[in-house]
């Protein structure tokens, strides 16, 4: 399935719901499930909905395998009954999408906005060596003793088509094109093996940099801290495991204003996701909706390229199949 958290405007307020996407529609699974569940004649089908299938992403990874199956079963029920299918009380079930045209008092959004934790990696020997080469420095060799990462902000996340207003007064502000698990299971001291069976789904992530920021705050042998705090974009959807056969084959594509910066393969990657799950949980817990980023792959940021954006860029990068994550950077309004 391909996951989203989408925001709705109805006459008594607007909600954050999750669903799933469907050609051009858009199902919303946990009033799939209450209909799934009226016509099995359950006496309380909303209530059972919204603990069986949650209407927030968060809780339906929380729910862990049984909420996804039943997210699948009631995914699946939709699609049988087409457009016409209703909530038991005539709800809006499916919505017509499309995201270059949303309609009015729908929008698609981060499809996880709040996960619990955010990790980035820096998994890919390519883009180390890049970056190290510019300090005049080698690769340290720390580095091929185990997946590092740092801890970003899990409370700034935006969404596709959302804007980002220009950080911090940055002169280098930089894109970086990654790909990025999300956990569905707690778990602790989990093997590499058993890893897999851990990974609820699969999004795109833009870990936006203020480049000159954040090597002022490195400098310092911490950080990076308000260089990266500012947003991480992820989207546009979540994709479960079995759309993805075969994460090596993914290319990675970073455009701006239309044209390509970056490109990359996924199958270049030195730490893989397993790695680096079998690596954080050892000795702590791991929870549904950590989010686990896999760094920027070889060529795929800016600052490899000695090119920054600048204000009213449109910044799209595309991971098939998951699809194109889109967000433009804005001049930030001076405050009063």
């Amino acid at each position: 399935m391909k996951l989203v958290s989408f925001r709705v405007q109805t006459s008594v307020g607007t909600f954050v719901r999750v669903g799933a996407l469907h050609g051009q529609s858009l199902i919303d699974l946990n009033m799939a499930y209450a209909r799934l569940l009226a016509n099995q004649r359950e006496a309380q089908p909303y209530r059972l909905a919204n603990v069986v299938v949650p209407a927030a992403m968060l809780g339906l990874l929380e729910g862990g395998a049984s909420s996804m199956a039943a997210a699948r079963q009631a995914f699946d029920y939709a699609v049988k009954l087409g457009k016409s299918v209703r909530g038991p009380e005539g709800e809006t079930v499916v919505y017509p999408y499309d995201f270059a045209r949303p309609p009015d008092g729908v929008q698609v959004i981060a499809p996880l906005p709040n996960p619990p934790s955010l990790r980035d990696f820096l998994a890919f020997e390519a883009h180390v060596a890049a970056t190290s080469k510019k300090r005049g420095q080698p690769i340290p060799p720390e580095w091929y003793k185990a997946p590092v990462y740092y801890k970003g902000n899990h409370r700034t996340i935006i969404g596709p088509d959302e804007v980002l207003p220009w950080p911090l007064e940055t002169k280098k502000l930089d894109y970086e094109l990654e790909l990025a698990c999300v956990i569905g299971r707690e778990g602790r001291d989990i093997s590499e093996r058993d890893a897999p069976d851990y990974i609820a789904g699969y999004t795109i992530m833009n870990d936006f940099s203020a480049r000159d920021i954040q090597f002022q705050e490195m400098a310092c042998r911490l950080g990076p801290a308000k260089g990266k705090d500012f947003a991480t974009a992820i989207g546009p959807c979540l994709v479960t495991p079995d759309e993805i056969p075969d994460l090596n084959a993914l290319t990675m594509i970073a455009r701006v204003n239309g044209k390509a910066w970056s490109k990359g393969s996924f199958g270049t990657i030195h730490w893989s996701f397993p790695q680096m799950i079998a690596h954080v949980s050892r000795g702590e817990a791991i929870y549904p909706g950590d989010l686990f980023g896999s760094g920027t792959v070889g060529g795929g940021c800016g600052l490899e390229l000695d090119r920054y954006l600048n204000p009213g860029d449109l910044v799209e990068l595309e991971i098939q199949p998951i699809g194109v994550l889109r967000n433009r950077v804005v001049s930030q309004e001076p405050k009063p």
